[in-house]
């Protein structure tokens, strides 16, 4: 059994559509349908054809991804789709040959059947080492270094007791690799890797209470006028919130803050616009390290002019949007250094 990573467009542009029909998918669409397409030699032909412009490294690089997609991913092997979506990465069973469709999406119209195990296990919650592989500069990848396949099938395999985003508790923390293998020679995300390190920071530090202040003091940083309630019973608000120098102008705001793995479900969400009456609050925020379920983002999309959702992802965003204006002692607790680095070219 091999592990594969399969990315979903540049933007993942077509996740949500993988996720729900049940398929990854890749682009190249100018190739069009390669059902008779039967060798590598056959792909790097038609690959050279078809992009003339493009350096013969490139066309290496392409052919190769291309033609790992359509001859050697094999039915039963396992894949892994990291989302843009939310912090989190998606892992599934081929189930079905290679398929060409039309009418799908430019990044997603040459596809393999999947039967999805997880619509998304939190980033957190996978060893670092694997994220560096998980986070090559390619579209198509198999992981194989560090016992990869075996650790992955361990961790979809917990009991669901321990599977916290399927609504278990919340699992151990992960055992980070000091020197992590990439997954092949290819360059890696160093924007993701950067947040994955960030995310592990942010949980180690601030847990329970001292998440919910870190969350109040990045509000303070974009003008809010924050109280944060004490550790203890809250009334179902953590962080009262409102613009302008004494908190009267503008939206008043309750923010319900949920820190660990557990991901938030609809009915919380719910809660949250249930209490925000009791406090005068005309719009929420809910915070949710371990990120939001399906149904939670849908009912999110019900309620868009009142309520907002943060994940880990948005939680970091902001942290480094405001990242200079945050007081001096909290700087000094998430040390962060801007870099600047030239991309690799899109394969």
């Amino acid at each position: 059994m091999t592990l594969w990573m399969v990315r979903a467009g540049r933007h993942g542009e077509g996740e949500s559509e993988a996720l729900a029909s049940g398929f990854v998918g890749i682009g190249w669409p100018e190739l069009g349908d390669l059902s008779r397409v039967r060798s590598s030699a056959e792909v790097r032909a038609l690959a050279d054809a078809t992009y003339k412009d493009a350096k013969p490294s490139t066309l290496a690089n392409w052919a190769g991804q291309i033609d790992a997609f359509r001859h050697r991913m094999r039915v039963g092997d396992l894949v892994a789709l990291p989302l843009k979506s939310s912090p989190a990465i998606a892992f599934g069973r081929v189930t079905g040959e290679y398929r060409h469709v039309s009418e799908a999406d430019a990044a997603i119209r040459h596809q393999r059947a999947v039967s999805w195990i997880s619509e998304g296990i939190p980033r957190e919650l996978i060893d670092q080492d694997l994220l560096y592989s998980l986070g090559a500069f390619l579209t198509v990848c198999r992981i194989k270094r560090n016992n990869a396949e075996a650790r992955i099938r361990a961790l979809l395999d917990a009991p669901h007791q321990a599977r916290p985003w399927d609504g278990g508790s919340a699992a151990g923390e992960p055992t980070v690799v000091t020197e992590p293998e990439e997954a092949s020679d290819a360059a890696i995300d160093l924007l993701e890797i950067g947040r994955d390190q960030i995310r592990r920071r942010l949980a180690e530090r601030f847990r329970g209470h001292d998440f919910a202040r870190l969350v109040g003091e990045l509000l303070r940083a974009e003008g809010f006028f924050c109280e944060v309630s004490p550790a203890g019973p809250d009334g179902g608000v953590d962080v009262l919130a409102g613009e302008g120098g004494m908190g009267f102008d503008g939206a008043t705001l309750a923010v319900q803050v949920k820190s660990g793995a557990q991901v938030c479900d609809a009915p919380t969400l719910r809660e949250l616009k249930g209490v925000m009456s009791n406090f005068g609050a005309t719009r929420g925020l809910l915070v949710s390290w371990g990120g939001f379920t399906k149904s939670a983002r849908q009912e999110a999309r019900r309620l868009f002019f009142e309520i907002r959702l943060w994940d880990s992802d948005a939680v970091i965003e902001k942290l480094q949007q405001v990242y200079d204006r945050l007081p001096a002692d909290l700087q000094a607790e998430i040390p962060l250094q801007r870099i600047w680095t030239v991309l690799p070219e899109e394969g």
